[in-house]
C-alpha cells in the first residue's frame, strides 16, 4: 500500500500517532508491525498476551523467532504482494492457545516512493470471534424463542376453540372457516356489527401456514379517503410535504408473507378499490410517489357488515373486486338468531371478569331471562359491554335485572308480553318481588335473618314471601 502525503487528518502528526496507538492498545485483536528486515517493530498488548511474551523483550527481534508461521517478513520486504483481508491462518505451535488452530488475519505492505516501510498484520483471534458469535447466537436464539412464544400465544388466543357458540349456525361458520386455513384464497366474512368478524379472521390466520408471519389489520372506514392509499401502499421519500425521510412502508408491505385483514371494506372508496384489485391480480404494489413496483405475498381476508352484492348493483362497489374477494364467503349469524348461545356468552364474560378481578359475581335468573329476551342489535359486542357495565355496578356479588339498562329491560318486557299476553300490574310486581328476594338472599349467602333485616321486614314475613313464590333457601343460594 503506497503511503501518501499528507495524511488526511485534522490532528497533528504527534496527536494522530497517539490516537492510533491508543486504539491499537485498546483492541482485543492482535496488531503486528514488522520492519523490512523481518524484525518486530511494534506489537500490541493483546498479541503479546496471546503468544505469552513480554513486549520489551521481543521488540527489534526477528518475528519468526516467536511466530514461526508468520508471513509478515515477506509482506514487509516485497512490494508486489497483494494485500490480504480476512484470510485463514494456521496457528503455529508457539501460538497455540485455548484450543485455537486457526486465526483470521489481514495483511498489507506499507511503502513510499518504491521504498518498503513495513508490513502490518491484524489478527482476529478465534476465541474473540467465537465469543462474538456466541453472543449473537444467544440473542438470536432468545429472539427466536420470544417469536415462537408470541406465535404460540397468539395462536392459542385466537384459536377456533376460543370462539364461543354451540348453535348450529355458529358451528357451520367455524367449520367453513377451518377449511380456509389450508389454502391462500381470499376470504370474505360478512355479518352485522359485533358478530365477531375480526375474531374469525384472526383464527383463520393463526391456524394457517402463515401463522408465523404478520397479521395486519386495517379498518377501511376509520381512515380518511385521502390517506388510505399511503396507509395501504406506503409512500416514497419526498412524495409530499412532510413525508418521512426514506419513505414509509404501507400495510401491504408490512403484511408481506402473512395476512392483511381489510375490515369494513364495503366503505372503501371506488378509486381505492381499483388499486386493491390491481395489487391482488399482479401480486405487487407501488408506493405513493414511487417509480418501481414492489412484489408482495399477502393473503387478503376482507370483512363487511354491508350486502356487497347490493352495493355492486348500486354501483358503490366494484363487481370485479367483489368477485375477486368472494372466493370463500363466511356469513356470521346475528345473536338474535341463535339465542341458545346467549347464556354461554354471559357465563364466559362473567368468568373472565371474576378471574381478572378475583371476584365471585353471579347473575340472578331474572336478570339472565331479561338478557335472553333482548334482540341484541349490537350482537356479542353489545352483550359483552352490558355484562361489564353490570359487573361494575353490582353490589354484594349479585347482578340483578335492576342493573340492566332500562331500554333493554323495556324491550325484554315487551317481547315477553308479546309471547305470553299482556301482564297486569300485580303480576309484574310479583316478578320484581321474587327477583329482589332471590338477589338479597344470595347476597347474604343464605342468611335469612340478615336478608330480612336488609329488606326491612320480619323474618316470618320473609318466610311467607318465599312460600308465596315457591322458593326455598336452596333456590336462592
Amino acid at each position: 500500500m503506497e503511503y501518501r502525503q499528507p495524511i488526511p487528518t485534522t490532528l497533528s502528526p504527534h496527536d494522530l500517532l497517539l490516537s492510533f496507538y491508543g486504539g491499537l492498545e485498546n483492541s482485543d485483536d492482535g496488531f503486528l508491525v514488522v520492519s523490512p528486515d523481518g524484525n518486530i517493530a511494534y506489537i500490541n498488548e493483546a498479541y503479546c498476551n496471546y503468544i505469552n511474551v513480554d513486549r520489551d523483550e521481543v521488540l527489534g527481534k526477528p518475528v519468526l523467532d516467536y511466530i514461526d508461521t508468520s508471513l509478515m517478513p515477506s509482506f514487509a520486504a516485497d512490494l508486489t504482494i497483494e494485500p490480504q483481508v480476512g484470510v485463514l491462518h494456521k496457528v503455529s505451535a508457539q501460538q497455540y492457545r485455548d484450543g485455537e488452530h486457526y486465526s483470521i488475519v489481514n495483511r498489507t505492505n506499507i511503502s513510499e516512493a518504491g521504498r518498503s516501510i513495513s508490513g502490518i498484520g491484524q489478527v482476529k483471534f478465534v476465541r474473540s470471534t467465537l465469543k462474538l458469535s456466541a453472543a449473537i447466537n444467544e440473542v438470536y436464539e432468545e429472539l427466536s424463542h420470544y417469536k415462537s412464544e408470541l406465535s404460540r400465544l397468539s395462536a392459542e388466543r385466537y384459536s377456533f376453540d376460543r370462539i364461543l357458540g354451540d348453535s348450529e349456525q355458529m358451528q357451520a361458520a367455524k367449520e367453513l372457516a377451518k377449511r380456509t386455513t389450508g389454502n391462500n384464497f381470499p376470504v370474505l366474512i360478512t355479518g352485522e356489527t359485533g358478530t365477531g368478524k375480526e375474531v374469525f379472521a384472526s383464527a383463520i390466520h393463526y391456524a394457517s401456514t402463515r401463522k408465523n408471519k404478520p397479521f395486519v389489520r386495517v379498518n377501511c372506514a376509520a381512515i380518511p379517503a385521502e390517506l388510505l392509499e399511503s396507509e395501504l401502499f406506503g409512500y416514497a421519500e419526498g412524495s409530499f410535504t412532510g413525508a418521512r425521510k426514506g419513505g414509509k412502508k404501507g400495510k401491504f408491505e408490512l403484511a408481506n408473507g402473512g395476512t392483511l385483514f381489510l375490515d369494513e371494506i364495503g366503505d372503501m372508496p371506488l378509486v381505492m378499490q381499483a388499486k386493491i384489485l390491481r395489487a391482488l391480480q399482479e401480486g405487487e404494489i407501488e408506493r405513493v410517489g414511487g417509480e418501481m413496483p414492489t412484489p408482495v405475498d399477502v393473503r387478503i381476508i376482507a370483512a363487511t357488515n354491508k350486502d356487497l352484492a347490493h352495493e355492486v348493483s348500486e354501483k358503490r362497489f366494484r363487481a370485479d373486486l367483489y368477485f375477486r374477494l368472494n372466493v370463500i364467503s363466511i356469513q356470521l349469524p346475528p345473536l338474535r338468531s341463535r339465542t341458545s348461545d346467549i347464556d354461554l356468552y354471559i357465563d364466559a364474560f362473567l368468568a373472565k371478569l371474576n378471574g381478572q378481578y378475583h371476584t365471585d359475581v353471579h347473575i340472578t335468573p331474572e336478570a339472565r331471562k331479561t338478557l335472553n329476551q333482548y334482540s341484541w342489535p349490537g350482537n356479542v359486542r353489545e352483550l359483552k359491554n352490558i355484562i361489564e357495565r353490570c359487573f361494575v355496578l353490582q353490589e354484594g356479588g349479585i347482578i340483578s335485572s335492576i342493573l340492566i339498562p332500562h331500554n333493554i329491560r323495556k324491550t325484554s318486557t315487551a317481547a315477553f308480553s308479546t309471547d305470553h299476553g299482556t301482564q297486569d300490574l300485580a303480576t309484574i310486581m310479583d316478578s320484581v318481588e321474587r327477583e329482589v328476594l332471590i338477589s338479597t338472599i344470595q347476597r347474604y349467602q343464605g342468611n335469612l335473618s340478615a336478608a330480612a333485616k336488609e329488606l326491612g321486614i320480619h323474618r316470618v314475613t320473609l318466610y311467607k314471601k318465599l312460600e308465596k313464590h315457591g322458593l326455598s333457601r336452596e333456590d336462592c343460594s
